[in-house]
């Protein structure tokens, strides 16, 4: 057989492997059977927030069971299939076979570094939260870029997206948005992209076609629910209510409804506008500053604190995670882990899963 095929299939052998080590196979096999057998106990939504709870374990544990043995089998079959077809000289076959073989590894491999998001709040939806830099319509224009490339790798991911805020630029781009993005372990793939992220390239705005570096911020943080109690003392948060801006027509708001809320002992900013009603954007921020004090609780606790700091100094150089080079070279990578990609289309077309896994596995493997 191909030595690609042989070289592919022992590569989701050893993601398989891992991946059974890490879930402790034998252990969650019976912890699902036990879930399985609760969650039809008719009196389990008689307390609807521990039924929920249970019933999200079950689904991710039955997700990773089902992955897991769906790659095996697929490739058992693809080996069987190979061999006959290498006896029959079936070279078209065994094309399709390779191709095969390179989509489980990458699923093995994906799979593998969800096993990895077992922090507290890895499986809860997110809020990505993005900042323009100093320097105006460029900065402005960047920050609208990232803001299509999260939306982008979310719908690719098959998560849902929803706007939560926006305030556009004066010119062009945003100065600031903030998604929600549903879906599970939404917080665990997205929780290492917060940082700086700088542009280099020729700037569209310069008549003069003069090259250009820019900076935004990306802040991540979790949807919380309300099991877990943020105290908050209302005396020391400042609300804000202001006119939601908007693209104009039928979006037109003509009243204060978008709120923000200052939480002063920390500097935490949030707003919200997605409503008409105050009432709505008003509670919707609340949940949305439980969700930043949260995640400033998991930062100290995980010593991550650093790593913190940085997404909310100053948006320019030395804070950043990854650069992204479109002109004189083109070149995407990441300061952190090493990872490079020559295609920055496709990375800022959403295709961010080589850098958010080297990230996700530095970080378990307490590389920063």
């Amino acid at each position: 057989m191909r030595a690609e095929i042989l070289h592919d299939a022992e590569q989701v052998r050893q993601s398989l492997s891992l991946l059974r080590r890490r879930l402790d196979w034998d252990v969650a096999n019976a912890r699902l059977q036990e879930l399985n057998e609760k969650a039809e106990d008719p009196n389990l939504w008689n307390d609807p927030q521990a039924a929920q709870k249970l019933m999200q374990e079950r689904t991710y544990l039955d997700g990773q069971i089902k992955a897991l043995t769906g790659i095996q089998s697929e490739l058992d079959d693809a080996l069987e299939l190979g061999e006959m077809a290498e006896e029959e000289g079936d070279n078209d076959t065994i094309d399709d076979i390779q191709a095969t073989m390179a989509e489980l590894r990458e699923r093995a491999g994906r799979a593998e570094l969800e096993a990895l998001l077992s922090g507290e709040a890895d499986g809860n939806d997110t809020y990505v939260e993005i900042h323009s830099g100093a320097g105006g319509t460029e900065s402005n224009d960047w920050a609208s870029m990232l803001l299509r490339m999260y939306t982008r790798w979310a719908q690719k991911s098959g998560y849902k997206v929803e706007v939560i805020e926006e305030q556009s630029g004066d010119e062009a781009g945003i100065k600031s948005a903030t998604l929600l993005i549903k879906g599970q372990n939404a917080y665990g793939w997205l929780k290492t992209e917060a940082g700086v992220h700088r542009l280099v390239r020729i700037s569209p705005f310069d008549s003069n076609a003069k090259r250009h570096t820019s900076f935004s911020s990306v802040w991540i943080y979790p949807v919380i629910d309300d099991q877990i109690e943020i105290e908050i003392d209302e005396s020391d948060c400042r609300v804000d209510t202001f006119r939601a801006s908007g693209a104009g027509g039928q979006h037109v708001n003509t009243t204060d409804s978008a709120v923000r809320i200052t939480h002063q002992p920390t500097g935490i900013v949030v707003q919200c506008q997605s409503e008409r009603s105050q009432h709505k954007n008003r509670a919707t921020a609340w949940n949305m500053l439980r969700a930043r004090l949260y995640e400033l609780e998991l930062q100290k606790r995980e010593e991550e604190a650093n790593a913190a700091a940085a997404s909310k100094t100053d948006i320019g150089w030395g804070h950043q995670i990854r650069s992204y080079v479109l002109q004189p070279y083109q070149m995407v990578k990441d300061l952190r882990t090493g990872v490079e990609s020559p295609s920055p289309d496709v990375v800022l077309d959403g295709g961010l899963d080589e850098f958010m896994g080297a990230a996700l596995a530095q970080r378990v493997g307490g590389g920063d």
